[in-house]
């Protein structure tokens, strides 16, 4: 890529600093206690979350001079690792010698981490932004061992949604008024999600393109998958089956590959790219683990509406969905448990289930009551659980059942108290 050119792009970059008004991300209490360490930081995150407008928070906040490139500049298509040296020098040449990086979307070149790990042995502070998880913790596991902090990134929570409607959610105190706003706000975010610019226009033809970013950019062209219509099934049927076991077996019929090892492979990479989720059964046997079916969550309910087909029947499903999103957000080691009966979540600390939670759209039928309760009972009793919780679409109420106690709460008020 030649000079010109090049310092074209940086002067663009470099002299654009972003609005203020932005929303901010509950993740940022994080950045304060990272700022005075070495270690890089990565942020990942599914594409369009909100990632480069959240390093521009980082930017803002801090008063150091600094340097920035976004290499998802579509003038940047040409730009290698050779360039590297010269967009260095380029910046010290324009902007003087500065010790702070802040690069979007840098693993768009190949071997990009050979010249981060070149800037940090020479003591300056970098952030890094992509979209895919497993690429830059392996390319920096390789050549910067133990020198990094990851901080995952999501699309809005009910919370940071409330606060880009201007609506300021605390619920210490509630009256009639607020429990309405946030009921009907939630109503919304239930089906529209938080991907941040989707919820500016509600144009689904935004999340069209959204998701061939992902599966084209992000997948077909970094694996030179040949017979995409495979992976296009498969994410039309993980979304159409949220919250489902599955098994690789029966997903090979289903799309119609020829081996396990070939379902495992586009899972992994619609996993690191940050579309869907595995959540595996817990089991202390690692082997039985592994070996267990999982259950399947997508990013975000909007995607999983786009992307799949719906029925009256789903909501329950959309709504354990929401939660699964929530858990993962607030960074719990999370599984599901299956015995006689079944519980939706369980959390692990440690080396124990120190949680029980159970999601259902209503209790009020006495069938789906007892099964609910039944199966969250169980999973208490099998790991020592005193209190457990299940989470509706809008009751509320404290049960005791013999000498377990049951906190039961609507989705929205949890996520409001638990708003990471």
């Amino acid at each position: 890529m030649n000079r010109e050119q090049l310092t074209e792009v940086i002067k663009d970059q470099m002299t654009m600093r972003w609005k203020e008004s932005y929303i901010p991300r509950n993740a940022f209490s994080r950045i304060d206690s990272l700022k005075t360490i070495s270690s890089v930081i990565i942020i990942s995150g599914v594409r369009r979350c909100g990632k480069s407008t959240f390093l521009q928070q980082i930017r803002n906040s801090e008063t150091k001079q600094d340097y920035y490139m976004n290499f998802d500049d579509e003038r940047l298509i040409n730009f290698s690792v050779e360039d590297f040296q010269k967009l260095y020098e380029l910046f010290i040449e324009m902007y003087g010698e500065q010790q702070v990086f802040y690069f979007d979307e840098i693993q768009n070149i190949p071997g990009w981490e050979r010249f981060v790990r070149r800037l940090h042995d020479q003591g300056n502070k970098l952030y890094i932004t992509g979209s895919y998880a497993s690429m830059l913790s392996r390319e920096l596991g390789t050549h910067l061992t133990g020198r990094f902090v990851q901080i995952e990134l999501y699309p809005f929570s009910f919370g940071e949604y409330l606060l880009n409607k201007k609506i300021s959610h605390d619920i210490k105190f509630l009256g009639t008024k607020d429990k309405a706003v946030y009921k009907r706000n939630f109503n919304d975010y239930f089906v529209s999600g938080g991907i941040p610019e989707y919820i500016q226009s509600y144009e689904r033809k935004y999340l069209k393109t959204m998701y061939e970013s992902i599966l084209y950019r992000d997948i077909v062209a970094r694996y030179k998958i040949t017979r995409d219509h495979e992976l296009k099934e498969l994410v039309y049927f993980c979304a159409s089956n949220v919250s489902k076991e599955i098994s690789y077996n029966s997903l090979k019929k289903i799309i119609g590959v020829n081996s396990q090892t070939t379902v495992k492979d586009y899972l992994s990479y619609l996993e690191n790219a940050y579309l869907l989720f595995l959540l595996p059964r817990y089991d202390y046997s690692v082997k039985r683990q592994i070996l267990a079916p999982k259950k399947i969550y997508i990013i975000d309910n909007a995607l999983a509406l786009q992307l799949g087909t719906r029925n009256s029947s789903d909501q329950g499903r959309l709504l354990e969905n929401l939660v699964f999103i929530q858990l993962k957000r607030s960074e719990q080691e999370i599984y599901y448990y299956s015995g006689k009966r079944e519980c939706d979540f369980v959390i692990k600390e440690g080396n124990r289930i120190i949680h029980a939670i159970q999601v259902t759209l209503s209790l009020e039928n006495e069938e789906t009551s007892q099964r609910e309760i039944n199966g969250l009972i169980e999973a208490m009793k099998t790991y020592g659980l005193a209190t457990g919780l299940i989470l509706t679409e809008d009751e509320e109420d404290e049960i005791t059942v013999n000498t377990y106690k049951i906190t039961i709460l609507p989705v929205w008020k949890w996520l409001l108290q638990n708003w990471k």
